[in-house]
Order: structure tokens, then sequence, then C-alpha cells
């Protein structure tokens, strides 16, 4: 049962998912100087200490958000303000410390 709160937190199928999903956003939610420092191409920066600004971004709660962080801590608590915030669509996908694929 403990694993099943972990269940579909793998960072690189939640970036195949969200590639292969029309109008989705992949949300990073680390700071901006993480964010500078690298990051998966066409990802979307804002960070969780300003994710109350997301409507300016993301106007559409129907939009499906994939969001991650460093190591998936931040992305919960962020998956889960968006989720109380209306966004319908929204999944946690952890962190890109355990991501594989290219960054920029």
């Amino acid at each position: 049962m403990f694993f099943d709160l972990f269940a579909g937190r793998d960072i690189n199928k939640g970036v195949e998912e969200w590639k292969n999903t029309k109008g989705a956003v992949l949300l990073d939610v680390r700071t901006k100087e993480e964010y500078a420092d690298y990051h998966i191409g066409g990802s979307v920066n804002i960070p969780l200490d300003r994710l109350d600004t997301i409507g300016e971004v993301v106007p559409d709660q129907e939009t499906p958000l994939f969001v991650h962080c460093l190591s998936g801590g931040r992305s919960a608590r962020a998956a889960a303000y968006l989720k109380e915030s209306g966004y319908r669509h929204v999944r946690d996908i952890g962190g890109i410390n355990a991501y594989r694929g290219e960054t920029v």
C-alpha cells in the first residue's frame, strides 16, 4: 500500500506522456537558478513559491499539467496546490534527478 503513494512518479514515463498529450504543459517548479542550470527542453518554469501566478501562464484549468522538480518533494506540493486551485488534469512525475533524457 505504501508504494502506491508513489505510483506514476516516473519522470521518464511522464515526459513521454507529456510529449504525447496534445496541449499539455511540462511544469518545472524548481527555482529560476536551478532551471537556468539545466532543464528539460520545452518545459515551463514557475517556481513553487510563485505558483500562484499559474493562471497567467496556463489560464485553462483543463490543460494537462505534468509537474516535476529536483527530487519530487516540491512537485508533490505543487500538484496538490494545483488540484486545490481547480486544475483538473495534474500529474506529479517526480524529480529531474532521475531523468535519463537530454537536458538543456
